[in-house]
Formats: structure tokens, sequence, C-alpha cells
């Protein structure tokens, strides 16, 4: 994978209805997620692949079966962190004071597993099995710039602080940069591969717990933004505009996980 390490490579919706998951994310973003899970998935979890209108993939959904959700599983999203060294990442994160939420396993697309940083936000971290044919093809579901993809990844927590350092000390991120929030404080911007990647934002009222908001690119916000509440979700902020012109807005899907959009206003 020619990915740097610390890239998002992969981001997974976990959802107790993946059938109306399909349905609302296909009217406000226009991706089309499959229509049964892979009956090759390991454990006969329904897993299905997101596919973007160009043929690539977003990302997957995972169906919370009734024994995740008595584990404690809600809807939400997740992404996945690239480390050549998944078990030397949970070693030196757990020394750190990070936990593990699922222990390493190795599946047939790569050896995974779920933790959280020392505040609390949980992420994977994963050393991909390419799919045959692809060769070092790098994971292309995060972009700066393109509808379909993840745009954004931004973090909330109880310490920003030490949630950049931890950051920095085991994926490699840059943090420059900030924009003023008043009272709310700093909206403090990450880079990574040259790129910036999102920010770090202090807990605010309606973040109960330390977790990621991704940002999913949309062709046009208003049109996304009508489909949100049209298609049984709730816009929870936005649109607003933010630097460089386009429009950000956040919402909760109709089974209760929480998003973000970003892009233009065509109207």
């Amino acid at each position: 994978m020619t990915n740097p390490h610390g890239s998002f490579i992969w981001y997974e919706l976990m959802t107790s209805d993946p059938d109306g998951a399909a349905r609302f994310y296909g009217a406000v973003v226009g991706w089309t997620v499959a229509a049964h899970g892979d009956a090759g998935a390991p454990g006969g979890v329904d897993y299905r692949l997101i596919g973007r209108s160009d043929g690539g993939h977003a990302g997957g959904v995972l169906a919370l079966d009734a024994d995740m959700i008595a584990g404690g599983a809600r809807p939400g999203w997740l992404g996945y962190l690239y480390t050549p060294d998944v078990d030397g990442a949970i070693a030196a994160i757990t020394a750190d004071g990070g936990t593990v939420h699922m222990s390493a396993s190795d599946l047939p697309v790569g050896r995974i597993a779920m933790l959280a940083d020392p505040q609390g936000a949980p992420f994977y971290v994963m050393n991909p099995i390419p799919p045959e044919g692809a060769g070092d093809a790098p994971a292309d579901v995060f972009s700066t710039t393109e509808a379909q993809h993840v745009r954004w990844n931004e973090l909330a927590t109880s310490d920003p602080d030490a949630a950049i350092g931890f950051y920095q000390k085991h994926f490699g991120w840059g943090q420059e940069g900030a924009m003023d929030m008043g009272a709310l404080g700093q909206y403090r911007f990450l880079q990574h591969g040259g790129a910036m990647i999102g920010a770090v934002m202090p807990l605010m009222e309606g973040y109960p717990v330390p977790a990621w908001t991704f940002y999913i690119g949309v062709d046009d916000i208003d049109r996304a933004v009508a489909a949100v509440t049209a298609n049984g979700g709730r816009v929870a902020s936005g649109p607003h505009e933010i630097p460089g012109g386009e429009f950000s807005a956040n919402g909760v899907d109709p089974q209760g996980a929480a998003f973000g959009l970003v892009g233009p206003r065509k109207g």
C-alpha cells in the first residue's frame, strides 16, 4: 500500500438497518450500497460495500446484530487508520493510555483491531491486503475535494492538547493553524501526507463522549440537506459557510448515526 502510515484508508457505517441506510445515503450522497452482505464475510456478519458513482468504494456497512447491540454497539461511523504493524500499534497505544475494543484479528482483507484513544474516541487500525489486481494502488476513500468521498475528519475531545499529541506520536500527523471559536475554544487543523485532513475541537454540548465525525462530500449542499429530512434523517446544524466558500452541515441518519456533509451551494 502506498498510503503513508496514519492515513484514513476506510470508513465503516455500523447500522441496525443496512437497507434503510442504503436508501438514505443513496438519496443524500449518491452512493450505492450492495443489496446483500458478502456471503464470505467472517462469522457470517452482514457486511456490504459502499459504491461511488466513479466505480470506486467509499467504505463499508456493517449490520449490527442482536449480540452486537447487547454488547453495547450502536449506529455510528468509524474510521480505519493504516499501520503496517497492527500488533505494534496496539502495544504502543495501550502503553500510552489507549484501550482495546476489539483484539487484533486476521480477515481476508487484512489484519485489524478496534482501539480508542486515551480520551475514549474509537477508531480501527488496519494493515490491509490489497484486492486481487489492485497492486500497490492507494486507498482513495478520503479526498480533500471530491464528492462521494469523506473530505474532512473532525475529532471532538475532552483534551485537545493530549489528543493532538497522541495522533502526532502514533500516526505521524501534523498540527498547524487554528480557527478561534470564541468561548467554544480553538478549532485546530490537522495535516497528514501533505494535505489538511481535518481538525480537533473541544468537546461541546451535544457531544456526550469524545468521537470522530466524518464529513462526506456532496455535489450540492442544499440538495443534500433537503434529502436528509426528506428521507427520515435529521439536520443538527447548518448549512454553514466555511473557509474557501463551500458549506458544511451536520446530521443524524434514520438509524441514529451522526455524520457531516460538505460541498458547494449551487442554488
